[in-house]
């Protein structure tokens, strides 16, 4: 009998070496094994560890096809087969912290575990990005991140911000072939102000796969419940992707979210942040090495991180005593609620990609949806996000004075909208007008049928 497996794409358009996982109903113990199309094109197939056992084997194939493609599933490659086998590359790392830095056949990316050292290059997550279509870094100074998580552990109200700067990760490789990679990381939430946000771990999950123009990830975390912007918060998460063009500079410079942007544009809670930073290095009458770094580096404000704004009041710093920072920051939400709702900010329907960077405090907070892309105008590149359920609202920043650019699931004031064990996926890549199209793609992956014939 001959294992046939039957793929089918419910969309129109072609499939770029998409990841199709599929199970067979008996045990197989190699790693890789030779697959055969029907046009007799050959490729490989790399058996998983998840989901196989018990009389299954799970395996993951990366093939390129349009409409549908049938896969007959043949032998063990031979070591020699396996060695010269294309497939993901790992390469030297640049950065110290680097756990793993892949070719992945689409993108140079490097994954590292965080030093929690408290600064930019801190972080954990993938700290380097780069197209290998078309050359370019997205993240070429590993100061900023993508994949890192902040509300509702990492905001003010709980006196900690960047927990990819403040925290290390374990990383636990669950899957490690020539067409996937599939790593799991582990980390403790530091304990901040909030009594019910203490003794919370999360586990993030990455799959990266051979020539495919997307990765995918997922982020778990301990249960919890609390009030972020006087709105109860359960189990819901903020997710935050950063990029870097220098300063000047966008990466991208256009948002837009599928079927329409609905949006407020203004960030009133940056401006009384700021405000504050200003009154306390004014008015503090703290004496500590700390405090004495942050007020020279914010005595420029205008070229100042702006994480060091945050980072003046972070317990985790100690800056400041923590009835002084919770006093403050008080003060900062009082006003930011009521700015953040007041009539003065109406909501903007549009049907056109928004030009972030022209509207006040270069910021936007769209409203729910569970597909969106940032794009440059000039050179056609994207990014596109597709999480498995809408995140409730969105903070998309493009400030061109630091070149500084994020996707965040968060509404105003900080307060994570999107909900814990959704399943994210990020493609990039010349999509600036085909973006919708990608997007679909990533919202529906093509079906998989295993049959036994003659």
């Amino acid at each position: 009998m001959t294992l046939v497996v039957d793929i089918a794409d419910p969309l129109a358009g072609s499939r770029v070496s998409e990841p199709v996982v599929f199970t067979v109903p008996v045990d197989l113990a190699a790693p890789l094994y030779r697959a055969t199309l029907a046009d007799g094109t050959r490729l490989a197939c790399q058996r998983l560890s998840d989901g196989s056992g018990n009389g299954h084997t799970a395996f993951v194939a990366c093939l390129s096809f349009t409409g549908t493609a049938r896969l007959t599933l043949g032998e063990p490659l031979a070591d020699a087969e396996a060695a010269a086998l294309p497939g993901i590359r790992v390469l030297p790392g640049r950065e110290a912290d680097c756990f793993a830095r892949l070719d992945t056949g689409a993108f140079d990316l490097e994954l590292c575990s965080g030093t929690a050292e408290g600064t930019g290059a801190s972080k954990w997550g993938v700290r380097h990005f780069k197209g290998l279509a078309d050359g370019f870094e997205l993240l070429p100074s590993g100061n900023n991140a993508i994949g890192g998580f902040y509300g509702p552990f990492f905001t003010p109200e709980n006196g900690l911000i960047n927990p990819p700067e403040h925290t290390r990760v374990d990383i636990e490789i669950v899957e490690r072939g020539p067409l996937l990679h599939h790593y799991r990381m582990r980390g403790a939430i530091p304990d901040g102000l909030l009594p019910e946000l203490r003794g919370k771990r999360f586990a993030i999950d990455w799959r990266f796969t051979y020539g495919t123009p997307y990765f995918q990830r997922r982020y778990q975390v301990d249960d919890f419940q609390t009030v972020i912007n006087g709105r109860s918060v359960t189990n819901k998460i903020t997710v935050g992707d950063e990029f870097e063009g220098g300063v000047g500079q966008l990466v991208f410079d256009r948002f837009a979210a599928y079927g329409g942007t609905r949006y407020r544009a203004g960030d009133p809670y940056a401006g009384l942040l700021v405000d504050m930073v200003n009154e306390t290095l004014a008015e503090a009458t703290t004496d500590n090495p700390k405090f004495a770094a942050f007020r020279d580096k914010l005595s420029r404000m205008d070229e100042a991180h702006w994480d060091l704004y945050w980072r003046l009041f972070s317990a985790w710093e100690k800056a400041l005593p923590e009835a002084e920072i919770a006093e403050r920051l008080a003060r900062v939400r009082a006003a930011a609620h009521v700015a953040a709702d007041l009539n003065d900010r109406a909501w903007t329907l549009a049907d056109r990609p928004v030009d972030v960077s022209a509207v006040p405090h270069e910021t936007i907070f769209p409203g729910p949806a569970s597909k969106t892309a940032e794009f440059h105008v000039a050179s056609g590149r994207a990014m596109v996000w597709w999480t498995s359920a809408p995140s409730g609202a969105f903070q998309i920043v493009q400030r061109r004075q630091s070149g500084w650019v994020n996707w965040g699931s968060n509404g105003e004031n900080e307060c994570p909208e999107l909900p814990v064990g959704v399943d994210i996926k990020t493609a990039y890549g010349p999509f600036a007008e085909s973006w919708q199209t990608v997007a679909d793609q990533l919202e529906t992956a093509p079906s998989a049928v295993v049959r036994l014939s003659p």
